[in-house]
């Protein structure tokens, strides 16, 4: 069983666009604001997907545990990202904070009922859900076909992309890494050794989360395996 524990609750009236979605109308919703500690639960597989999240401050996963009891990590959700926009009733995914996080919730209904009268809306709707699309069919890509130092390299050319800072600050563990890369930890860390000694990348700091890419255009390609 999970423990929810969240704090500083508040709710605030805020327009759509104040939570990332385009609607240009000003009209009023009311967005509530809640922080969650790490580790903790936001909603799980199978419940009711009554609200869509806006990430604020922090960062979130998205998970299945597996019949065998591993981890398979679907998404990370960083500063900025909305998501819960479930395709159905129920959430198929379990959401929980990485590290302290604070989310803005909107009621799904609340959105469906705004959408119905603003096509504006309805369009940021439709992006959303084709780049969510897109992002699983890469993500089945690179399960499916890619060895483990061009899985590492994809992931860290994705993060550079949404993080775009000159020292990348990673929110998640390298067993999250893992196991949203369908790999060990041991052959993650390795990986990263090996991207190091080629002189991709360096880390900054002692726990080896913020990591500063040297060759941007050679992690791409990953050619450093060729040679």
């Amino acid at each position: 069983m999970f423990l929810r524990t969240t704090r500083n609750s508040k709710p605030h009236i805020n327009t759509l666009d104040d939570f990332g979605i385009a609607s240009h109308s000003g009209a009023a919703v009311s967005l509530n604001e809640i922080t969650y500690r790490k580790g903790t639960e936001v909603y799980g597989e199978k419940e009711p997907a009554e609200y869509v999240y806006q990430v604020k401050k922090g960062a979130v996963r998205t998970y299945k545990l597996l019949s065998d009891g591993r981890r398979q990590i679907g998404a990370f959700h960083l500063v900025g990202d909305i998501f819960g926009l479930a395709d159905d009733d129920a959430h198929r995914f379990t959401a929980e904070a990485i590290i302290e996080t604070t989310l803005r919730l909107i009621k799904r209904q609340t959105l469906e009922t705004v959408a119905e009268t603003n096509n504006l809306i309805t369009r940021e709707l439709l992006s959303m859900a084709t780049l969510n699309l897109k992002h699983v069919e890469d993500h089945m890509l690179l399960l499916g076909r890619k060895d483990s130092v061009e899985r590492v390299a994809a992931f860290l050319v994705e993060m550079d992309e949404r993080v775009a800072s000159q020292v990348m600050a990673l929110p998640m563990t390298r067993r999250d890494i893992a196991d949203y890369l369908g790999l060990t930890l041991e052959t993650v860390s390795r990986a990263l050794s090996k991207m190091r000694r080629a002189g991709l990348l360096d880390f900054v700091g002692s726990t080896q989360r913020k990591i500063i890419i040297l060759d941007r255009a050679r992690l791409r390609a990953a050619e450093f395996q060729r040679q």
